[in-house]
């Protein structure tokens, strides 16, 4: 069975207006369970109110939360009951450290990935969005970030491969930080997405849902970086790098490492293999 796409949000979701992402979210959810996680926050019962009153306005009917304090609790029986045939599970904001290390190794991450290769979405905004790539970013912040010693780097979910995830991002100038992402990952195609925007991800690329861009940054042809050498107050110097800027329905292929030209034979196949995505998905709930 073919997993079920992502849906990766930069973060201040339009909560109060036209709710454009929220309302993808209940259209991928088809009537099934939503489980909105919590983990990342310290605030998480505020959060979890915010979010049960705008998918109750939005008409789910089976919205459950899922709150996990420590990496004993994620080991609880009951969580795993709780989100027993979801359709779609939320990360929300707050730290993405908290994610991984209060879910990672425990039978309940276990079961979300089971989940997701069985066709369920698996969505995540702020930190929810950075913890879905197996490289995420912890630190690295504004002015200072063009430093060559200014990054945090960690294990992340790793739902998804291709890509390290940095979120609300030209509302808090975070190019200096996900440049260093790349010179120190050139591999790794890195992706910034702005707020009340994201990407939907499946396995051959993503496209564009929201208000705002999304940038991607591809190390592959960079000439040179001094990240490795340079004492770690220095300012980060990287040739090469390629950008592409994308916004609302813009599509990028993971294979050609490119953004599609709208018309093309590839974003025509690519758009299929969506819809064969949404409907297995459907079928599975």
């Amino acid at each position: 069975m073919t997993p079920g796409p992502l849906i990766i949000v930069g973060g201040r979701e339009d909560k109060h207006d036209e709710k454009t992402i929220l309302r993808e979210l209940v259209r991928r959810c088809d009537g099934g369970k939503l489980v909105v996680a919590t983990v990342a926050s310290d605030v998480a019962e505020d959060v979890w109110k915010d979010y049960e009153k705008v998918f109750h306005e939005l008409g789910v009917k089976d919205v459950v939360h899922l709150d996990v304090n420590s990496i004993e609790e994620a080991r609880d029986p009951e969580h795993l009951k709780l989100i027993e045939g979801a359709a779609l599970v939320y990360f929300t904001g707050g730290d993405q450290l908290k994610i991984t290390t209060r879910l990672g190794g425990t039978p309940l991450l276990d079961k979300i990935m089971e989940l997701h290769n069985a066709g369920a979405v698996i969505a995540g905004t702020s930190a929810g969005a950075s913890v879905m790539s197996a490289t995420m970013l912890t630190g690295g912040e504004n002015d200072d970030s063009h430093k060559v010693g200014n990054w945090m780097m960690a294990p992340g979910l790793g739902l998804t491969k291709e890509m390290i995830i940095d979120q609300h991002f030209a509302q808090r100038g975070r190019i200096g930080r996900l440049l260093g992402a790349v010179a120190l990952n050139p591999g790794l195609l890195c992706v910034g997405i702005d707020e009340d925007t994201s990407i939907i991800v499946t396995e051959t690329g993503f496209e564009v849902f929201g208000s705002n861009a999304v940038y991607i940054l591809d190390g592959r042809e960079v000439l040179k970086t001094n990240i490795t050498e340079a004492p770690r107050d220095s300012i980060m110097t990287i040739y090469g790098v390629k950008l592409h800027v994308l916004g609302h329905g813009d599509v990028f292929d993971f294979g050609m490492r490119q953004p599609l030209i709208e018309g093309s034979q590839a974003q025509a196949q690519m758009q299929v293999q969506a819809e064969k995505n949404g409907s297995a998905q459907a079928s599975a709930h």
